[in-house]
């Protein structure tokens, strides 16, 4: 560790899902600051964060940052990453993936990182990539957050391949399942997370603005359809989190020579199911590629 009192995270590439993860993690911890631990919801690590390094490309970035952060305590940086990385114990690159060759290649960079935990946030860099970049003692670990995280509602893949500390290991998981749900899962299943989390927002969205463009065909204000698809969308998938099978679900609201069945008939001429089951085998094999671009 790069020492021992405070604990410190550096992000390096700090742009919108930086900020959202520490976003998170900083009113998570305001919040057990505040009101103890017996309020949280999940477990709580041994060791929290006490120090927060921001480091963005452009100065004209800082201020917008330190905006971002309001009311937290962030120490917001640029063209210092290797300053940022030697003081942190806990590095997190959140920098476009092409950039990732350059940062880690800075001189003096490959010291900083020695015996530091790397958390990955970049789409389609494996571990493999990562550790080529980084120095042997480093323990790399890549996850896969999605734009929900944004609002607290983010759904990340964890992955890893050598022996994580369990203390670090329960402090990552923490970090994440402050934004969202968090999942831990082989690399292997990289490229269909992507596909499902990172790119299953849109997807969403554009089913969701077809539902509400039917519902103005037929009369509804676009405000009013909009709520209602969203809002049936939301509650659906909670049912769903909350354990009931979407088969179920279906079924439920499908009584015989009803509307909801002849909607899921003409969905079925359409071949919906197999066109969104294609859609998310296509988007997992563009993947695979984001990182060698």
């Amino acid at each position: 560790m790069a020492s021992q009192n405070p604990y410190t995270i550096a992000v390096i590439g700090c742009g919108t899902m930086g900020v959202a993860v520490l976003s998170g993690v900083l009113s998570a911890i305001s919040k057990l600051q505040n009101v103890g631990t017996a309020a949280s919801s999940s477990p709580i690590p041994a060791r929290l964060p006490e120090k927060v390094i921001a480091c963005v490309n452009r100065h004209e970035s800082v201020a917008r940052t330190h905006a971002a952060f309001a009311p937290h305590q962030v120490t917001v940086t640029n063209g210092k990453n290797v300053e940022a990385v030697q003081a942190a114990d806990m590095v997190v690159l959140a920098c476009k993936p092409y950039m990732a060759t350059a940062i880690l290649g800075e001189q003096g960079m490959s010291g900083a990182l020695e015996g530091k935990v790397v958390v990955s946030i970049l789409a389609g860099t494996t571990i493999l990539r990562l550790k080529e970049l980084c120095p042997a003692s480093a323990r790399v670990v890549r996850a896969m957050p999605n734009t929900a995280s944004k609002i607290g509602e983010g759904m990340t893949v964890i992955s890893v391949e050598d022996p994580i500390p369990k203390e670090e290991m329960e402090l990552i998981q923490w970090m994440f399942s402050q934004i969202g749900k968090a999942l831990v899962l082989p690399e292997k299943n990289m490229d269909v997370c992507t596909a499902m989390c990172g790119s299953g927002p849109a997807f969403y969205a554009l089913i969701l603005e077809a539902m509400a463009d039917g519902g103005v065909m037929m009369g509804l204000t676009r405000a009013d359809a909009q709520l209602m698809a969203a809002q049936t969308m939301q509650g659906t998938a909670k049912m769903v989190l909350n354990g009931q099978h979407p088969a179920i679900v279906r079924e439920q609201v499908s009584t015989p020579g009803g509307c909801t069945i002849a909607g899921l008939l003409r969905l079925e001429d359409g071949n919906v199911r197999s066109t969104i089951a294609r859609t998310i085998q296509e988007a997992t094999n563009v993947a695979g590629g984001l990182g060698k671009k």
